[in-house]
């Protein structure tokens, strides 16, 4: 299992941008019960909360204790240390499964089984992610050359199937398919920094170097900035269907 965010688990908390509400509704409006809901992958738990809003019961898992460690509690929510592979739950539990910016790190086989398993017939597995962001033409060239050749070489190969939007893996479900969808947030260049900190890629860089490569990058970006704040907006990519249970381990 790699684990790639548990060391800036407190800036991926502070600076990883939140989803949108016309995601949920897109998602909630395919879910006929709301009993259960297993939120994937969880991180620092923002979309369990979300969920918790609307569900009975949310079960939030994670391979970083570090990332649960700044999740916000809720009486509904049940946070626990699990590889998305292999869970303790029982079969058939689930009305909804949800998966966010974390599916290129999984074994896909093994997940869509266990996905299988522990869903109930018709519930819904909603998978999505977040491409590269993009401000105002100066700065995105900038930001592409930081991402590509900066850092570029410390990404790790999954982040690939990030930047093709999962258009190459297999989803063996019952598709439903998703409108287009932004994260629109609104930034000053201090935040930008933490986001680009809270990079895998930037991390593996710090560790490689021995030096933090974001203070002289927006050193850079400053002038083309100016002042204030900026609209900064991600392409939100998603994968939904109905799980059928076909073939679900017992």
């Amino acid at each position: 299992m790699k684990d790639l965010f548990s060391t800036q688990a407190k800036q991926y908390a502070a600076f990883r941008p939140v989803y949108p509400e016309a995601l949920y509704t897109f998602i909630l409006q395919h879910v006929k019960e709301k009993g259960a809901a297993w939120d994937c992958a969880t991180g620092n738990g923002q979309v369990a909360q979300v969920l918790a809003t609307h569900f009975e019961r949310v079960c939030a898992t994670d391979i970083s204790q570090q990332q649960l460690d700044h999740a916000a509690p809720a009486h509904n929510i049940v946070y626990a240390i699990s590889a998305a592979e292999q869970t303790t739950f029982a079969p058939h539990q689930f009305d909804l499964i949800t998966v966010g910016q974390a599916l290129h790190w999984f074994d896909l086989d093994r997940f869509y089984a266990e996905a299988n398993r522990v869903g109930k017939p018709g519930a819904l597995l909603a998978i999505w992610g977040y491409a590269l962001l993009y401000i105002a033409p100066g700065i995105d060239e900038a930001i592409t050359d930081f991402y590509e050749n900066t850092v570029g070489p410390y990404w790790d190969h999954a982040r690939r199937l990030v930047e093709n939007q999962y258009a190459t893996l297999p989803f063996p479900f019952e598709r439903i398919a998703a409108p287009p969808l932004n994260i629109e947030v609104t930034w000053t260049l201090e935040h930008l920094s933490g986001y680009f900190s809270s990079w895998s890629a930037t991390q593996k860089f710090i560790k490689d170097k021995g030096y933090d490569p974001v203070p002289a990058f927006i050193e850079r970006l400053a002038p083309l900035w100016g002042q204030g704040e900026h609209l900064v907006k991600f392409p939100v990519f998603m994968l939904a269907g109905k799980i059928s249970n076909a073939g679900a381990r017992a």
